[in-house]
Formats: C-alpha cells, structure tokens, sequence
C-alpha cells in the first residue's frame, strides 16, 4: 500500500489518496483521487509515476463518498486507462454528476435554507459556491456501483465494503485485513483532526447523526489496527477515536439543549450561531447543518418540537445520554 498525500487547502486538510496493487499482483487501485484541479492532478500523476505506475495503469477506483475532494478527479482517472470507478449506490448520481441528480440536491438546499433560517445573502453566496464545479474533472465519470458487504480484488488481495453513513449517504469504508494488520479504508468517517460533519455534508439524510452514531459504533466493535482517513495522518487507535467523536456529539447535544433552554425556540442557524459564532466558506453550510442534525435528533426523540423552523424545549432537562450509545 502507498499514501499519497494531495493538496487541499478548502477542508480538512491534505487529502489521502491510497494506491494498492500494481500491474503484476492484481488490480491496480486507487482509493479516493482527491480532486480534479490541474496541479492536484499533476501531484498525483508524479507520486504515481514515482512507484512506476501511471494514471492509465490504474484498473479501478473505489470512492469512499461523492465529495468534490474524495471523488473529483474520478473521471479524469477513468479517462486516462479505461478505470472501473466504483462508489455506493446511494452517492453514484452525484458522482456520474447526473442532472436530475443536481437539481433534487439543490432543490433540498434550497428548502433547507430556508427552514434553517438562513439569512438570504448567506442563502445566495452559498449557493454560488455549491454551483462551482472547480473540484470536480470536466470528464464524467460512469460509475458501478456497490453496497455494504460487497467484495473487490486490490492487489493480489481483497477488500470488503462497509457502509458508514452518516457524513453522507452513501460514506463507505473498505475493511483489508491480511492476517497481519485489519485496517480500515475510512475516508471522512472517521478523521484524526476534525469530527466529520453531519447535517451540511450531505443534506440528503434526515436523520444523519443517528446513521452517523451506528456507524462510529461499527467502527469500534471492528477490531482494527489501524485506520486510513481520507485526510491527513492514519490512525493508530481507530476505536479510541471513534469513542471520541461518539462523546464529542454526546457534549454538543448538551450543548443544543442549553442553547434552547436559554435562549428560548430557536432556528437551526440561530443554534448554529451561539455554537459556532460567525461562520465563512464552506462552514456557513456545515455550521447550521450540524445544529440541525442535532436539533432533529433531539425532535426524533421527543425532547423538542419544531414550529416554522423554530425548535423548543419540550423537556428543561432532557436526559441527552440516554440518546447516545454506551461503548465498553
């Protein structure tokens, strides 16, 4: 296996990118290919040329999600060799970049916007940014997709796929365990700096902090050695990090209900406001994103109601632990 470290300065720091197997031992792979701007495109193709593979050697790639920073490059790769692009059902239209795809995921910004009670200038810069394709190949890519369970050779070995949503619908992971190391392939399910975020990432799932607390407790109960985030550093003690992010979520629940309770209803940007304060570029999306997938968690729970938009207590003292895991 080779990391290769890419240039990202609009997330989480520099994107992972994972090449295993090569020509003479199995498929050629690349997990994730960052995204498609030129001098990104440009580092990956000499870090691959630095281990004697070219992008046209590349057999497939598996995606971890359809991010702009995990999965842009994508059609650039698949152009340049003929690669099988692979990634969740659930993520393959935005991947394919499909039409009626777009429009349904702005149309759900859109509605989103608004519920959240997002002023309109914010609401219109946002959605120019969204609309910038500058992450992404000006080649489609035609993709096959894959669910939970499912098999691929990599190599002269074989990974399983797991199904981690939560960051986005369709966020996957691919377990290789040689005997030796079980590592987990984790894209932005698992992170070493920041909590992936849920609510903004993917506006799609209604009720992301729930899918996303069931996948953090797959994670720990998987046994691994180490995990491969799709940023930054691999993590030696994926559990531990796991558990951490599970308590971090736990806190920012607290923290939801005593903006409520002493703030009295408030809208999901209004929440966002008292957690995060003033929010630029890509944060003004996954600030109230965040407050609404915790808002809607404590809904779903029966701890608060929602009126025009407006979350209120229905409880002073909601017991918020009880709506969180117990790990070992």
């Amino acid at each position: 296996m080779h990391r290769i470290q890419l240039d990202n300065r609009e997330f989480e720091g520099a994107n992972a990118v994972y090449l295993l197997g090569t020509e003479t031992d199995g498929p050629t792979t690349l997990v994730d290919t960052a995204t498609a701007q030129p001098t990104v495109r440009a580092e990956l193709g000499a870090e691959l040329d630095a281990v004697g593979v070219s992008l046209a050697d590349v057999d497939q790639v598996l995606l971890t999600h359809f991010h702009g920073d995990h999965a842009g490059g994508a059609g650039a790769v698949q152009a340049a060799g003929d690669a099988v692009v692979r990634v969740h059902n659930a993520d393959a239209a935005l991947v394919e970049r499909d039409s009626t795809a777009l429009s349904a995921f702005d149309d759900r910004h859109s509605a989103l916007f608004d519920h959240w009670g997002m002023p309109e200038p914010a609401a219109a810069k946002l959605h120019e940014s969204l609309a910038d394709d500058a992450l992404w190949s000006d080649e489609d890519a035609s993709v096959e997709p894959f669910d939970d369970g499912d098999r691929f050779a990599v190599g002269d070995r074989e990974v399983e796929v797991w199904h981690l949503p939560g960051h986005t619908v369709g966020q996957s992971g691919f377990v290789l365990d040689d005997g030796d190391e079980r590592a987990l392939f984790s894209g932005d399910a698992l992170l070493p700096k920041y909590t992936p975020n849920v609510g903004g990432a993917d506006v799609r799932d209604e009720d992301a902090l729930q899918h996303y607390l069931d996948a953090l407790v797959r994670i720990v109960d998987g046994g691994f050695d180490v995990a491969y985030p799709g940023h930054r550093q691999p993590l030696e003690e994926p559990a531990e990090r796991a558990r951490h992010i599970l308590a971090h979520h736990r806190e920012r629940t607290d923290r939801v209900v005593d903006v409520l309770r002493t703030h009295g209803p408030a809208d999901a940007w209004t929440v966002s406001a008292h957690l995060f304060g003033d929010l630029e570029g890509i944060h003004i999306l996954h600030g109230p994103g965040e407050a609404y997938a915790h808002l809607e968690h404590l809904r779903t729970a029966g701890h608060v109601a929602v009126t025009d938009g407006a979350y209120e207590l229905l409880d002073e003292r909601p017991d918020v632990a009880a709506l969180f895991p117990t790990l070992e």
